[in-house]
């Protein structure tokens, strides 16, 4: 139905999300492999690609569930190209993640299509668009993390093993922070449907603070430790050790 009025350019994979694949891809077997002089490098630019490429898919997710639920325009926005170049606001949703990454290992939520919310009908679609972007990131941290716990990591190379539970750290964070039910996060966007006007006037001038004041928060040392312990706590049951994510992260920060 709706996607029939969306033309066939708007949903061409973009060159330059082809190119991030390849870099994932080249990076991610030199760490296997151990061709890399400096596995090190390696690692960061597997990771940092990785986590780009899933930052992509995250945004995309948000426009494909908004463009079934109504809104046409995501096509023509170039949403669906799954090309970073097109968000609103790049900076949000590319650079600012991979720099938090690089400062501090964790997964900052990227926020940046333009839905029109008015041309979506029903509070669940509302909050079902709202709810895909993090449940992608969720379903990458499955992936990331299902060798560990189907125990298939027999005879993995330790570099590769180190890297994909670094990335998977990541995820876990990214999905985490954005289900959150704070102003300008994924997670209000998912109940904000289900408040009352008055609620939603109060809250609406709070909303681009929200995830300032959230990292703001993750500043307190206190704070900090207790959020990556909850991230500990689910990668360890999901296969992922302390050990796993500690050496991945110092691999990743191979400059220091």
């Amino acid at each position: 139905m709706t996607t029939a009025t969306t033309r066939h350019s708007d949903r061409r994979v973009s060159p330059v999300f082809v190119g991030i694949l390849a870099v994932t891809a080249v990076t991610g077997w030199a760490t296997w492999s151990g061709f890399a002089e400096q596995p090190g490098v390696a690692v960061f630019l597997f990771v940092t690609a990785a986590w780009v490429v899933s930052l992509c898919l995250h945004e995309y997710a948000h426009a494909r569930t908004a463009l079934h639920s109504g809104d046409i325009t995501v096509g023509s926005k170039g949403y669906l190209t799954l090309n970073p170049m097109k968000y609103t606001h790049a900076l949000l949703s590319i650079v600012l993640p991979v720099v938090f990454v690089i400062m501090g290992g964790i997964g900052l939520p990227g926020g940046a299509v333009f839905i029109e919310r008015q041309r979506i009908r029903g509070r669940w679609r509302h909050s079902l668009i709202s709810a895909a972007g993090p449940l992608t990131n969720v379903v990458f941290a499955a992936v990331c993390t299902a060798p560990f716990w189907l125990h298939a990591l027999d005879g993995v190379p330790a570099q590769f093993r180190y890297a994909l539970a670094f990335l998977a750290l990541l995820q876990v964070t990214a999905a985490l922070l954005n289900f959150l039910p704070v102003p300008g996060l994924d997670g209000y966007g998912v109940i904000e449907p289900w408040l009352s006007y008055r609620v939603k006037r109060q809250v609406e001038p709070f909303a681009p603070f929200g995830l300032l004041f959230v990292f703001a928060l993750l500043w307190v040392p206190a704070v900090n430790r207790e959020f990556f312990d909850v991230i500990d706590a689910i990668l360890r049951g999901l296969g992922v050790t302390d050990n796993d994510t500690s050496y991945g992260y110092s691999l990743y920060r191979f400059w220091d």
